[in-house]
């Protein structure tokens, strides 16, 4: 038997018991399973069904399973809403306080006020301290559940304090240490206290050089720290270096994933996250990009029409527009994939402008040379018009020139002007490079007019 099969079974073994109001059964199935599956089944019920499991688990056992499939429902403040206020504050309390507070952060004050006073004073606190950072940076990232000790105890004292805090510590492969001032001075791993003799103190093996983040850093620096260093975890501090939190691996992950998805709608012109909406509310998140485009495209239109006399007279021009266009936007859009994912990784915020600049003149200059070789042959060949090829395989070389540059430059000057890169999208720059390519294809055109027309 195949894993999905027992797994489905074990489900059909869960619908089961809920019909058959059987808590004992549904309990020993349901615990048993890993709690990414005990998410799945969750999330395949319906309301009454989930309010039946609500009164065979505790908010414990529940908040266990949320702190999981927090970050991948959209439907998680329907849950809440559905659940008795109390022992939804007391599920939210259960939760690492970092989950807690992204879960709380999607709904409105009145609400969170409404739980927070539900909540034991304590695990409450820690949520407000939390709440108030401001969003996509580490602050609202890190959580408070993390073990720390001090340089002047012993490898055996240390032990105690970390099996004391281990039940509520997100982690414990990494153990902070900081002074009386809660500053961070060091860390040692769970590897160092194991190998070392109890009576060792803590500050004879302590690793000085530790990296660190700040709360007000934003979530993509926090994200690249981590997959240069390859970390489980990072401490956050504040600009005092006073330790705060700290970050987990699993939540770099999520911020990994919603940004790459960021980044694809931004040069999709879409939001790629809209798979489950209905028609209607998923046009009308296309619609303002594709109007904006439309009059964008009216100007290559207008422009078109300005040249309607040059195409009266050579017809034969007309065929080649849409080959132009096209293949220079999709040279602007290669360059503007290329921009955004080095911005992205750049650690050298600084590197020469101009530098850039001549890369993609240079890139574009290469591409377009290629390109217009190629066309200029397949067209001398086929009209038997080699100035008709020549004017063809110029315009190409130039439009994929310009785009490639203006599909680089432009999430660059986004960049500097503290605007996301990616929001200079794919239609936007398909949609520019028609606009230049069509005004540089007719400029070659007129000027050699006299010797391609029979």
């Amino acid at each position: 038997m195949d894993e999905n099969q027992e797994l489905n079974e074990r489900f059909e073994q869960l619908t089961q018991a809920l019909n058959e109001t059987d808590i004992q059964k549904f309990r020993e199935v349901f615990l048993d399973l890993h709690i990414y599956e005990q998410g799945q089944f969750y999330q395949s019920l319906d309301e009454s069904q989930r309010q039946i499991v609500y009164t065979y688990l505790s908010p414990k056992e529940l908040a266990d399973m949320f702190d999981v499939i927090e970050e991948d429902d959209e439907h998680m403040t329907e849950y809440l809403s559905e659940m008795r206020p109390g022992y939804a504050a007391d599920m939210l309390a259960e939760m690492y306080t970092d989950n807690a507070v992204d879960l709380l952060n999607t709904l409105d004050k009145k609400q969170v006020a409404k739980y927070l006073s539900l909540m034991p004073a304590e695990d409450a606190s820690e949520i407000k301290e939390l709440l108030h950072y401001e969003d996509e940076t580490a602050g609202s990232l890190m959580t408070t559940e993390f073990v720390s000790i001090v340089a002047n105890q012993t490898v055996r004292s240390a032990m105690y304090v970390l099996k004391n805090a281990a039940d509520v510590a997100e982690t414990i492969y990494y153990i902070y240490v900081v002074d009386t001032d809660n500053k961070l001075v060091g860390v040692i791993s769970l590897r160092d206290l194991i190998i070392n003799d109890d009576d060792t103190m803590i500050a004879d093996i302590l690793n000085e050089r530790v990296m660190s983040v700040h709360v007000g850093d934003d979530q993509e620096d926090v994200a690249q720290t981590f997959r240069d260093y390859d970390f489980l975890a990072l401490p956050v501090t504040d600009y005092d270096d006073h330790l705060l939190g700290i970050v987990t691996v699993d939540d770099i992950i999520d911020v990994i994933d919603d940004e790459a998805a960021s980044d694809y709608s931004g040069l999709a012109g879409v939001n790629v996250e809209e798979v489950s909406e209905n028609p209607l509310k998923a046009s009308s998140r296309r619609l303002p990009w594709l109007i904006t485009l439309l009059f964008l495209g009216m100007a290559t239109a207008s422009l078109i029409s300005h040249y309607e006399e040059l195409v009266s007279e050579a017809s034969i021009l007309a065929v080649f527009i849409s080959l132009i266009t096209g293949t220079a936007g999709n040279a602007g859009t290669q360059s503007l994939a290329v921009a955004v994912r080095r911005l992205a990784i750049s650690d050298d915020k600084e590197k020469s402008f101009m530098r850039t600049v001549i890369g993609e003149v240079l890139t574009g200059l290469v591409t377009g040379a290629v390109t217009g070789l190629t066309i200029f042959a397949i067209v001398a060949v086929w009209k038997q018009n080699p100035i008709l090829g020549f004017v063809i395989g110029m315009a190409m070389m130039c439009a994929i020139t310009v785009a490639n540059l203006a599909g680089s430059l432009i999430p660059m000057l986004m960049d500097k002007l503290g605007f996301d890169p990616a929001v200079a999208s794919g239609p936007f720059i398909t949609t520019l490079s028609d606009l230049t390519s069509v005004l540089i294809y007719f400029n070659i055109a007129s000027l050699f007019m006299n010797y391609f027309i029979r």
